[in-house]
C-alpha cells in the first residue's frame, strides 16, 4: 500500500525515494509531449480500413472542420515530420521516417487503406476521436431516409442507437472519448520512452483541452456559436478524465518492466490522479463511486511486476466510470466547480463561429 509520494519506492517499486527525485523526473518530462502508441486496455487507432477520411466529414460538418484546421491536431500532419525532436526520437528507434511507422501513425496521424496500403491522409481528426466512419458515416447523416424536418423523435433514437452499434462515438460518449484522448496523451510504449527520450505524455487535463481550440461546438447552433460546455458537463469532463487518467496510468505502470524513467513517470502519474480524486471525493460526497475508485486505486502497489492486481485496479476504475456516466450528468456535482480550471487554463482560444453549416 503506498502510504506518501515519498515512499513510493520499495522493493521492486519504481518512483525514487526522494521528492527532490520525484520532481525532477517530472519537470525533465513536463510540457506538450510528442505522442505515439496505443494504450493497453484504452482506445485503439482509427481502423485504417474503416477510415473515410476528414473530407468526408466536412461535407457537412463545414464549422468543425474550420476549427480543427485551427489546432495543432490538425497541423501535425506537415510539422511533426520537420520537427528535430520527432527526428531523433525517430533515430533512436531505429524509424527512417516518422510518416512510415506505426508507431508514430497511429496517434500523430490518420491513417486510410488507399488502394491496399495503408497511407496517413492527415493530422489527429474526426475520426481520430469518433472512430473509423466507414460503418458509421452514412447512418448518423441519413435522417433514416427522411430529412430532419421529417423524421420522427423515435426514428431519430434509432439511428443514433445503430450508428453506436456501429462503432460511432458520439460527444455524449465521455468515457470513451477519454479513452481515446489518453490513450495518445499518455505515452503506452516503455521503450519509446526509456530508449527513444519520448516524452512520458502532456500535462493533460480534459476540460482545459477539451474547451480550447479543439472545440467545435457549433453544430446545433447552424454555425451561429461556438458552444462551450455547461458546468453540469464540464464537471463529467474534468471527473471521468482524472478517472481516465488514473485508470491508463495504472495499467502503464502494470506494462513496465524496468525501473526507468518511463516506470517512474507512469507511477507519479497513477499518484496524483488518486489524489487528486480523493479531494473530488470530498467535494461531492453524493457521488460515492469516487471513493470507491479511490480504494481501488489503492488496492495495488505502483511496482514493478505487479501487473495483475494493477490490472485489476484499472478494470474496477473502468467499471465505476462507465456507471458514472450512466447514472450522472454533472448537475448534482456543483462542489467539484472550485476544482475545475477556467478559462485562463484552457489549451488555445476557441474559433469563433462563422457562417452556418
Amino acid at each position: 500500500m503506498i502510504r506518501s509520494e515519498a515512499s513510493v519506492v520499495r522493493g521492486s517499486g519504481v518512483l525514487p525515494r526522494s521528492r527532490s527525485r520525484v520532481a525532477a523526473v517530472a519537470g525533465a518530462l513536463g510540457g506538450f509531449a510528442l505522442i505515439a502508441g496505443i494504450t493497453s486496455g484504452g482506445a485503439g487507432a482509427s481502423d485504417p480500413a474503416k477510415t473515410v477520411g476528414p473530407n468526408a466529414c466536412a461535407e457537412c460538418h463545414k464549422q468543425e472542420a474550420e476549427a480543427w484546421k485551427g489546432s495543432h491536431h490538425f497541423k501535425t500532419f506537415n510539422d511533426m515530420p520537420r520537427n528535430p525532436e520527432a527526428n531523433g526520437i525517430a533515430q533512436k528507434m531505429g524509424i527512417r521516417r516518422v510518416k512510415s511507422e506505426s508507431l508514430c501513425l497511429n496517434c500523430h496521424f490518420t491513417v486510410q487503406n488507399v488502394s491496399g496500403k495503408d497511407e496517413p491522409v492527415a493530422g489527429i481528426s474526426c475520426e481520430s476521436c469518433h472512430s473509423g466512419g466507414k460503418d458509421w458515416i452514412k447512418v448518423h447523416s441519413a435522417f433514416s431516409g427522411k430529412t430532419a424536418q421529417t423524421e420522427s423523435k423515435g426514428e431519430e433514437q434509432a439511428r443514433w442507437k445503430l450508428a453506436d452499434t456501429k462503432g460511432m462515438i458520439r460527444p455524449g460518449s465521455l468515457y470513451q472519448l477519454a479513452k481515446n484522448c489518453f490513450g495518445c496523451h499518455v505515452v503506452p510504449h516503455e521503450e519509446l520512452v526509456n530508449k527513444g527520450g519520448h516524452r512520458a505524455g502532456s500535462l493533460f487535463e480534459l476540460v482545459s483541452w477539451s474547451q480550447g481550440e479543439v472545440r467545435h461546438n457549433t453544430w446545433h447552433s447552424k454555425g451561429k456559436d461556438n458552444v462551450p460546455a455547461s458546468a453540469a458537463r464540464k464537471r463529467m469532463l474534468y471527473l471521468v478524465g482524472l478517472g481516465v487518467e488514473l485508470e491508463t496510468a495504472l495499467r502503464a505502470v502494470g506494462k513496465s518492466t524496468v525501473r526507468k524513467v518511463y516506470a517512474f513517470e507512469m507511477a507519479r502519474r497513477a499518484d496524483a490522479a488518486r489524489r487528486q480524486l480523493a479531494a473530488v471525493a470530498k467535494a461531492v460526497p453524493n457521488v460515492s463511486e469516487i471513493g470507491k475508485m479511490v480504494e481501488l486505486a489503492h488496492s495495488a502497489g505502483l511496482k514493478l511486476n505487479n501487473e495483475r492486481a494493477l490490472a485489476a485496479a484499472a478494470d474496477g476504475v473502468s467499471k465505476m466510470l462507465v456507471g458514472i456516466t450512466e447514472r450522472y450528468d454533472g448537475t448534482t456535482m456543483a462542489g467539484l466547480d472550485a476544482l475545475i480550471p477556467g478559462p485562463d487554463k484552457f489549451k488555445g482560444a476557441a474559433r469563433k463561429a462563422g457562417a452556418a453549416n
